[in-house]
């Protein structure tokens, strides 16, 4: 079991930038890849961003590309999502997951882990 803990929530103006982290205690984070999913109330789960195991390869929703930023850190077991240019349709609780595959992690179905979501309210 992955336990992933997320944080950096909170409350922004549009046009502001916020920071979210997430942290998953253990030895094996690296072999993990990792992807931030969101659920705006009324909507279903959508797909934000991931990253791969080595941090080489990142992914990106349409509606976030150029605003958004996935990075992670294989030593401190955290992996980021930096948030700038945000709009108030960006308001949403923010979950991060961990998915054991390398591919397909657009889909919440390839991520095994989840986190507990951390919320993110943008205010026009």
């Amino acid at each position: 079991q992955v336990q992933l803990v997320e944080s950096g929530g909170g409350l922004v103006q549009a046009g502001g930038s916020l920071s979210l982290s997430c942290r998953a205690p253990g030895r094996t984070f690296s072999s993990y890849a990792m992807g931030w999913f969101r659920k705006a109330p009324g909507k279903g789960r959508e797909f934000v961003a991931a990253i791969s195991w080595s941090g080489r390869s990142t992914y990106f929703a349409d509606s976030v590309k150029a605003r958004f930023t996935i990075s992670r850190d294989n030593a401190k077991n955290t992996v980021y999502l930096q948030m700038d240019t945000l709009e108030p349709e960006d308001t949403a609780v923010y979950y991060c997951a961990a998915s054991s595959r390398n591919y397909a992690l657009g889909s919440s179905n390839a991520y095994a882990h989840w986190g507990q979501g951390t919320q993110v309210t943008v205010s026009s």
